[in-house]
């Protein structure tokens, strides 16, 4: 997280999953409490009691003990925002893991589950100037759509529908 932090990521103007997380628990991370209250957090997540939330199934990449990145693949894109702009999957690689083909590794992983949970498709979308975002989508079969609001929208399809 500290990797994430240094290449600014979790200010207050960082509205996104890893930015809350890291300003939800900053240098606490190495308290056993603290690690388990966020486990629970993103179990819980599969499973929404707010309004306006939608379930999110989290996966971590691990190299045995070393976090490499997080996958997040919401059920369904229910709000505007996620039907615009967010998508089903969202994903994020710790720098120092970069440009190994982890993100599409993380990608192509999560396409069965996806599937799983009975979409035929999924919406995933990159900043315009993400290139090695949009190299990922692209690389696990991404068909472009459109931009929008300054976002390229992509649809991946999942499970026997990719083949």
């Amino acid at each position: 997280m500290e990797e994430f932090r240094s290449e600014g990521r979790g200010g207050d103007d960082d509205d996104t999953t890893l930015g809350r997380t890291l300003r939800d628990y900053g240098e606490k991370w190495h308290e056993p409490a603290v690690f388990a209250r966020h486990v629970a957090e993103v179990r819980a997540a599969a499973y929404p009691a707010e309004p306006y939330s939608v379930p999110v199934t989290t996966l971590w990449y691990v190299d045995g003990a070393d976090y490499l990145g997080r996958i997040a693949i919401r059920h369904t894109i229910a709000t505007r925002f996620l039907r615009e702009y967010g998508g089903h999957i969202g994903y994020d690689v710790r720098p120092t893991a970069r440009r190994r083909g982890h993100a599409t590794d993380m990608l192509l992983a999560s396409l069965p589950h996806a599937a799983g949970l009975g979409l035929d498709s999924v919406l995933v979308t990159c900043d315009t100037d993400n290139t090695g975002s949009r190299k990922v989508i692209e690389a696990a079969g991404g068909t472009f759509e459109d931009e929008r609001g300054g976002k390229l929208r992509y649809w991946i399809r999942t499970g026997a529908a990719r083949v």
